[in-house]
Formats: C-alpha cells, sequence, structure tokens
C-alpha cells in the first residue's frame, strides 16, 4: 500500500479525488492506497441518500455560500472544514476480510480504534455502525463505497474542528444512533487531543503505507461532471 497525502482547492476536486483512486483500482487490480486531506474551508458533504432538505439547515447554507455537496458513499450528512483529518482508503475486496460491507467496516474500524487507544486516555470505542467515539462522544463518522473488486472507505477525524458550526448548518439527523440519545451536535461530538501529523503517521504504520503515491489519479473530470454540479449534488 502507498500513501497519498494531498489536499485540494475545494471540495468537489477532494471527494472526486477518493472516487477516482477507487476507479483506478477496479479497473487495474493494483494501487491500495491510504490518501489524507484537511480542507481550509467549510463545506457539507451529504450521504448519497440524503435528502439536502431535511439534512441541513439548507437556507443558512444558500444564504452563506456554503456549497452543499453529496458524496458516492453511504452514510449521513458532515460539516467539513479546518480541523477534521479526511482519510480514504482503497482496498481490494477479494479478502475475508473485505469481502462484505460488515466484514471490511469490523476490520477496519477495529484497527483505527485499537491504534488510537494506545495513543489516548479514557475509551475508544467503536458505535453504531461506523462510528468512533472517546469517552462516549464522536470523533470520527465513516463511510463505505464498493465496486465489484475493490471499496473505497472514508472517513473523518475531528482534531481542533470549531464544533459550534455544526449546529449552524446542519440540522439534527434523520438517523442516530442509539449512544446518540438525542443530543445536539456540539453534545456529542469531541475533538481529539491529538495533532493530525500523529494520527496520519498511526495509520500509515498500521497500514503499512510507507511510500508516497507517485502518480495521484486524474480527478479533474469527475469534480466538473459530478462533484460540483447541483444536479449531483441536489438530487434528492
Amino acid at each position: 500500500m502507498k500513501y497519498l497525502d494531498l489536499t485540494l482547492s475545494s471540495g468537489p476536486e477532494n471527494l472526486a479525488c477518493d472516487e477516482a483512486l477507487l476507479d483506478r483500482l477496479e479497473e487495474s487490480g493494483e494501487g491500495e492506497a491510504l490518501r489524507f486531506y484537511e480542507p481550509a474551508g467549510y463545506f457539507v458533504v451529504l450521504g448519497y441518500a440524503n435528502r439536502a432538505l431535511r439534512e441541513t439547515r439548507f437556507a443558512e447554507c444558500e444564504a452563506g455560500g456554503l456549497p452543499v455537496l453529496r458524496r458516492s458513499s453511504g452514510g449521513g450528512a458532515v460539516l467539513q472544514g479546518p480541523g477534521c483529518l479526511n482519510f480514504a482508503l482503497v482496498l481490494r475486496a477479494d479478502r475475508a476480510e473485505t469481502e462484505t460491507v460488515h466484514a471490511a467496516n469490523r476490520f477496519i474500524m477495529e484497527r483505527h480504534r485499537a491504534w488510537l487507544q494506545e495513543m489516548l486516555p479514557g475509551l475508544v470505542r467503536v458505535e453504531g455502525h461506523t462510528d468512533l467515539s472517546w469517552n462516549g462522544r464522536k470523533f470520527s463518522g465513516n463511510a463505505q463505497r464498493r465496486k465489484r473488486r475493490c471499496l473505497l472507505f472514508h472517513g473523518t477525524f475531528l482534531l481542533g474542528f470549531d464544533l459550534s458550526q455544526v449546529d449552524r448548518w446542519l440540522a439534527h439527523p434523520s438517523a442516530e444512533p442509539d449512544y446518540r440519545a438525542g443530543r445536539r451536535h456540539d453534545e456529542f461530538l469531541v475533538n481529539l487531543p491529538l495533532a493530525a501529523s500523529v494520527v496520519k503517521a498511526r495509520l500509515r504504520e498500521g497500514w503499512g503505507a510507507k511510500e508516497p503515491l507517485g502518480n495521484p489519479p486524474d480527478w479533474a473530470a469527475l469534480a466538473a461532471s459530478r462533484y460540483g454540479r447541483p444536479e449531483w449534488n441536489l438530487k434528492f
């Protein structure tokens, strides 16, 4: 596995880059990768099946000029911005650990839980389907997209994010795990007291991503034709 530490200039480009990595692995059968990016500005990302008017404060987003985008994977809506460390894993799906959605979730989430627990006091747990919590509060949400031979598993770690921004732009989710217990975003979420460089180094070590990916995929066409277009982002 190789790593790509690449933050592009816009939300659509960053979402397109994740999918382009998946497409390349699906087509070639080679090139498992771990990617990181850290957005400089705020934008909302809907899960594939989310309804924009239900999951966001859409009028406020429009008035404030905040982009509302849609990813190709499932899960709920999230606010991206400074203090969010994003990762993406593109893996082959022909191993026992990754051959089903549930197997891949367990395999990846348990690894991340154990690696972060090594660096933190208190309790790190896998919650819901694809959340990681620290002392009962969520710091990582994750989602998966599968093709015939390969999968994309991506998510975010909160590491210095302005939690007050989330209630400003996102509605209370239409579906929530039991452990949330109706809490507001700023009562439910938590930042980890870790530097992004530390988390990236631990994930690179754990996944054996020792060398940089020398030839990033071509994301521009996907960004222009899909992730930058309202026909995709506001389709539901």
